[in-house]
């Protein structure tokens, strides 16, 4: 399964190889960067929340700048030096001592990453074909799993709150992981160019519009609300609301939910192959309705093991654990399907302006997602959060189920329905 997997084209395994180092070094500090700003370098919590906020927004606010660029210079001319910056700002976060520098440091963080996405989607589909784009993607995101759980399970083992040198040491070590793809991309030099126009003398149209034109695609427009509301409702809950509601409702320890994550993890890279093979010539759109109700079932898990909350400790934590495993699931074929079906949409021309709003998708739900969630969780014993949650990725099916009918065979991945002659054709007197 894993060969059948692979692109074709040398370059794009070149790429997915990138993505996996990369991600190890993600995976040394994705975990501890609040743990490092308020017990090593001492902001207050509220600061350091106030830090990673920003770095929030203002990669948000950067992103439709980076799909501008992409389109306007080439992936790789925006890429590039973006890895850099982030590598330099990640490096110097080794280096932080105060609430000033932190946010001087994230905004460089925040600048490198805010097109890092975008491009290596547009890189990535500039590299295959329409048939094998979708494993592709889905290869990226269980590559981009496998490297984060690695380097979570070494930075686990060596960090301690005691001995800031080895909060140092893992951010340099992530600094030097995004120099990898960066280096890999420089020894493909013809990958991630823009593409060539009538004007430059060759056979594409020149580019045309901006992110109206892209906002005017009906199809992807309603994508875009559905990636909205099931992001939302989904992806910008694990953070804080379901590390809330497992605590303060659950009654889960820390640990538990620290083995819930790590479940997700497992189930991502041990089913993504699997599931996509069972993808292959299935309704896109069908997908991810199926996703907003995985998503919806692992929420309703998670509300039962907080009926059963105290009274039984085994089964709550049990509950917690298969919550997360469950969305995981549901993200394998998330992580395919979006991607290739924003790209199926998407002209050679705009391919960059449709990849940056496609990631802005997970960027406004992270702003909105956690704002709402404390509310809903402190309200009816978190009650409210759940049926919310679960009822938002429902209707996020709903939206994906409308969809259909907009698309064509191929965007929706489906095999063309094609006609055939009639043996017995009637006779003409």
């Amino acid at each position: 399964m894993l060969r059948r997997s692979l692109p074709a084209r040398p370059e794009a395994r070149r790429i997915l190889l990138g993505t996996l180092l990369s991600a190890v070094g993600r995976g040394l500090t994705l975990p501890f960067l609040f743990i490092y700003l308020t017990d090593v370098r001492g902001l207050t919590d509220a600061r350091a929340g106030l830090v990673i906020g920003w770095f929030g927004a203002v990669t948000l606010a950067l992103s439709p700048l980076g799909g501008t660029l992409i389109d306007r210079f080439g992936a790789r001319r925006v890429v590039l030096p973006c890895l850099v910056v982030e590598a330099v700002g990640t490096g110097s976060l080794a280096l932080v001592d105060s609430t000033a520098s932190a946010f001087g440091v994230m905004t460089l963080v925040a600048v490198g990453s805010s097109a890092i996405w975008a491009g290596q989607n547009t890189i990535l589909a500039s590299l295959t074909g329409d048939g094998e784009r979708q494993r592709v993607f889905g290869l990226n995101f269980a590559l981009l799993n496998l490297g984060i759980g690695v380097g979570g399970l070494i930075s686990g083992a060596v960090v301690d709150v005691a001995r800031p040198v080895t909060f140092q040491a893992i951010y340099l070590l992530d600094a030097a992981s995004y120099l990898t793809p960066a280096l890999i991309l420089l020894t493909l030099p013809h990958v991630g160019r823009r593409p060539a126009t009538v004007a430059d003398g060759g056979d594409a149209a020149p580019a045309a519009g901006g992110y109206l034109t892209v906002l005017r695609d009906r199809p992807f427009r309603r994508l875009v609300v559905f990636g909205l509301v099931l992001t939302t409702c989904g992806y910008a809950q694990i953070e804080v609301g379901f590390a809330a509601y497992s605590v303060r409702v659950v009654e889960v320890t820390p640990r538990v939910v620290a083995w819930a994550l790590a479940a997700n993890t497992v189930m991502i890279v041990l089913s993504q192959l699997l599931v996509l093979r069972r993808l292959e010539g299935r309704s896109r759109t069908g997908a991810l309705a199926l996703v907003g109700a995985v998503f919806a079932g692992a929420w309703l898990v998670l509300g039962a093991a907080g009926v059963v909350g105290g009274g039984n400790a085994l089964l709550a934590a049990l509950g917690v654990v298969a919550c997360s495993a469950i969305f995981g699931f549901g993200e394998t074929m998330l992580s395919p399907v979006m991607p290739a079906l924003t790209n199926a949409l998407a002209t050679d021309e705009l391919r960059g302006r449709y990849n940056a709003m496609s990631s802005m998708i997970f960027g406004i739900s992270g702003v909105v997602g956690p704002v709402t969630a404390g509310p809903l969780i402190g309200a009816a014993d978190g009650r409210v959060w759940v049926a919310v949650v679960v009822g938002g990725c429902l209707a996020a099916s709903l939206l994906a189920l409308s969809l259909r009918p907009l698309l064509s065979a191929a965007q929706d991945g489906r095999p063309a329905l094609t006609r055939t002659p009639d043996p017995h054709p009637a006779s003409t007197a």
